[in-house]
């Protein structure tokens, strides 16, 4: 089940936040639930993925892309995650999660998030979002100037272009 509940606890707790820089990063701190668990008692990773809404959803709010989103009857989704996992998380862990902008290009919006314990990176994913309408996606540059930001992007980092061109390649839809 979705967790509606740290959702409308992550927006109580940052409703006060000060708003961010498009680009800014947006730092929230939870706790690994028994509930969360897999069958090895670490955080799931699907849950992971989960949790990690619960980083991005406030990072829109406080760059102000929520009030754009409702203000033009928009929606948001994701098109695309790639993920690394390198230190476990477990049950009762604190960890505090690192959500940021890192560019666009002409259809898609890029956000860096990860899960960091003690001081340790335990997994980082890299989101390839997209705003959308009734007629399909709305481009970036329309999006930014809604919020009345600048409407170039800054550089896209090099591992970035470089998960673009490699997913670029993949084959739509699967072969079967």
């Amino acid at each position: 089940m979705y967790p509606f509940l740290r959702l409308i606890k992550e927006f109580h707790v940052h409703r006060h936040a000060p708003p961010l820089p498009l680009t800014g990063t947006h730092v929230s701190t939870h706790i690994c639930w028994p509930w969360d668990l897999d069958i090895w008692m670490e955080l799931n990773n699907g849950r992971t993925l989960t949790l990690l809404d619960l980083g991005r959803l406030p990072l829109a709010k406080r760059v102000g892309l929520i009030a754009v989103l409702r203000a033009n009857r928009w929606g948001l989704t994701m098109a695309g995650v790639s993920v690394r996992y390198r230190r476990r998380v477990k049950m009762f862990d604190r960890f505090e999660t690192r959500s940021r902008c890192v560019g666009w290009d002409d259809k898609f919006i890029y956000i860096e998030q990860g899960m960091w314990r003690k001081g340790t990176c335990a997994n980082h994913a890299l989101y390839r979002s997209a705003v959308t309408d009734a007629t399909g996606i709305v481009r970036p540059e329309r999006v930014m100037e809604a919020m009345g930001a600048r409407v170039i992007s800054p550089p896209l980092p090099e591992w970035v272009r470089n998960w673009i061109a490699a997913d670029a390649t993949r084959p739509w839809p699967p072969e079967i």
